[in-house]
């Protein structure tokens, strides 16, 4: 089910940064938590960052904690994950995705009820 967009994919070197964006324009973000996974070639999609409708919480993966920053502006209903300090290893297709539990920040894919259709990132060494 997909009904999120996400935009701000691409090819950016290591070191460097970007963001990834994520809006729901035909629907509110006022009744979700929202998050971001990521899959890479061959590996199972995983959890990269959350946070919480009134951006309370956020809760990140270890590998991402200092670099990875998720922020929201929910009267634009838009979320944003400015990335710095990039490795190889974040290459992946990176998935938006929101929560009907909008008080709390899920690390599972049965966590999120919407998602989007993915974006490539691709950090080159």
């Amino acid at each position: 089910q997909e009904q999120l967009d996400e935009s701000g994919g691409g090819l950016v070197q290591a070191g460097g940064s970007l963001s990834l964006s994520c809006s729901d324009p035909g629907r509110t973000f006022s009744n979700y938590a929202m998050g971001w996974f990521r899959q890479a070639p061959g590996k199972e999609r995983e959890f990269v960052a959350a946070i919480t409708l009134h951006s309370t919480s956020t809760y990140y993966t270890d590998s991402v904690k200092g670099r990875f920053t998720l922020s929201r502006e929910n009267t634009k209903n838009t979320e944003t994950l400015q990335m710095n300090s990039l490795k190889p290893a974040g290459t992946a297709v990176y998935y938006c995705a929101a929560a009907a539990k909008p008080a709390y920040c899920s690390t599972t894919r049965g966590g999120y009820d919407l998602w989007g259709q993915g974006t490539q990132f691709t950090v080159s060494s």
